[in-house]
């Protein structure tokens, strides 16, 4: 079975860019090398039918699977990012012993898992999470999981983006996914940190 360090299920601005950021550690700390992220995704990210207007640094009425398609290409471009297809249904165990297990009967193994899945519903099976309305959706219906202050489920589990709680936009979902990052790496780090990206030589 395969095992990985973070297991984010989601594929969308949220996942995607923990993903992102957690991989960039990789050259640059010595608790980033040799790590794995795996992201699952049933490509029902809303961003698929999108067209996006006012998400900053990004050209406006860009199509939202195009800006999807070259997040996915970023984060893979680490070599420590691996994407598949699949659903999960069902999350059991607990912090660096995390079995992961989808609707097509893949298991995987985690240290760490992130739920990025959007805030339409909520239907993984996982000990601990408490599904409640989302607070900050426009319209009623949508989910969230309650999470702490640092996007926190319970130890080793982590919500990133709409199913944390978090404005449905753009950047909103993306920011939150870069910051549970943050919050994982400062875990191994055991302090905060934060890759910054290498200033141009002049």
């Amino acid at each position: 079975m395969e095992k990985y360090d973070v297991v984010i299920v989601g594929g969308g601005p949220a996942g995607l860019s923990c993903a992102l950021t957690l991989a960039s550690a990789k050259g640059h700390f010595e608790w980033g090398e040799n790590r794995r992220y795996l992201v699952i995704d049933n490509d029902s990210s809303d961003l698929l039918k999108a067209e996006l207007y006012n998400v900053p640094g990004i050209k406006q009425g860009a199509l939202g699977k195009e800006v999807l398609e070259d997040l996915r290409k970023q984060a893979q471009s680490y070599g420590n990012v691996e994407i598949v297809k699949g659903r999960v249904v069902k999350v059991e165990g607990e912090y660096k012993n995390f079995k992961v297990i989808t609707e097509e009967g893949k298991e995987y193994m985690a240290d760490i898992v992130v739920f990025a899945t959007g805030f339409h519903e909520f239907g993984i099976e996982c000990e601990g999470v408490e599904v409640i309305e989302n607070k900050k959706s426009p319209r009623p219906g949508k989910v969230q999981l309650k999470v702490d202050e640092d996007y926190k489920i319970r130890e080793g589990l982590y919500a990133a983006g709409l199913i944390a709680g978090v404005s449905t936009m753009y950047a909103c979902a993306a920011g939150s996914g870069v910051q549970v990052a943050c919050n994982i790496q400062a875990l191994w780090a055991g302090k905060n940190v934060v890759v910054h990206d290498v200033p141009q030589a002049k």
